[in-house]
């Protein structure tokens, strides 16, 4: 009876496989090999399915053992993860944790901080959400995120706690055939105000009324930062970019650092905070991935050589 199959049954024929014999198997699990063989038998007699072709001198997988296998590992695994996770859940560790982050935050450092903590914690399921300006606030107020990323929003509310992360760096560019691009000098803002901006909007109602760094009004708002960038790439305005994004294009002369009275030449710093709300801190798993995050070094400062705006001779404008 298919019931009958016990968690020990598959782990010995797990075993089996990895170590090539029944008797490596047995040296493996500190069993006699007759043990083995009558674990395995006893599984094929109870599943009705041959798994190893005993005509050999060492048993070998049949077709079907080939299949069976693969079910057999995911269904080890996922006793091994509700096992780790009950442990887990037992001694106050969170069963999920969920984290929006603020699409300017180098996504590098969360794949990096992710896959740590997966070795870490793999008990504990992780849902990450990537949103800009509110939307990377919002749902840390709802309490459908644990903890949240931000950078964009210049207030936090009172009832967040907050930690600083290392900050990033915001550059204004534009395409390099962009006729801001071979503006000589620094560009005044009513010579910006002449040209289109091309703005992140905010899926919340959070900043409703407020403007981040709008200094033209003429502006197209887009939602999205993957789209903002390709805007900017194919010369449909300027705008802001945080560098670790754009460091390649400058670089490679796809775009230019645009060179803005009252902005600093080494750009802007985006200063970025792990949230949470005050009344709800984080668990342990939680606590672990703001202090690694708090560990990783800011991206590199230094704006890439290329092609910037103002380099010709000083003063004279066009």
């Amino acid at each position: 009876m298919l019931d009958g199959v016990s968690f020990d049954q598959l782990r010995t024929f797990i075993t089996a496989v990895d170590e090539g014999s029944f008797s490596a198997a047995s040296r493996k699990l500190y069993r006699a090999q007759s043990v083995i063989s009558q674990t395995i038998s006893n599984l094929e007699e109870q599943i009705g399915v041959e798994l190893f072709d005993r005509s050999g001198r060492y048993p070998k997988l049949t077709p079907a053992g080939v299949v069976l296998l693969a079910d057999a590992r995911n269904i080890v695994t996922n006793v091994d993860l509700l096992k780790a996770r009950a442990k887990g859940i037992a001694t106050g560790l969170e069963p999920e944790l969920s984290v929006v982050v603020d699409v300017m935050y180098p996504i590098a450092a969360v794949t990096q901080v992710a896959k740590e903590f997966r070795q870490q914690y793999p008990g504990v399921a992780l849902r990450v959400y990537v949103e800009a300006l509110g939307g990377a606030l919002q749902p840390v107020l709802d309490e459908r995120c644990s903890v949240g990323i931000v950078g964009s929003l210049p207030h936090i509310p009172s009832e967040m706690a907050y930690e600083h992360l290392a900050g990033v760096i915001f550059l204004m560019v534009c395409a390099s055939d962009h006729p801001l691009a071979s503006y000589r000098g620094k560009i005044p803002k009513d010579v910006l105000a002449r040209h289109t901006q091309i703005v992140l909007t905010d899926r919340s109602d959070l900043s409703k009324g407020r403007e981040f760094g709008v200094m033209s009004p003429l502006t197209w708002r887009l939602a999205d930062l993957f789209a903002k960038h390709h805007f900017l790439l194919n010369g449909l305005g300027w705008g802001g970019m945080p560098l670790h994004i754009v460091r390649d294009d400058i670089e490679n002369g796809r775009l230019s650092v645009l060179r803005i009275e009252d902005v600093p030449p080494e750009g802007l710093v985006l200063q970025m905070s792990a949230i949470w709300q005050a009344s709800s801190p984080p668990g342990p798993a939680g606590r672990w991935f703001i202090e690694r995050l708090k560990q990783i070094p800011s991206p590199a400062s230094t704006i890439p050589t290329g092609k910037t705006s103002g380099k010709s001779r000083s003063g004279s404008k066009r």
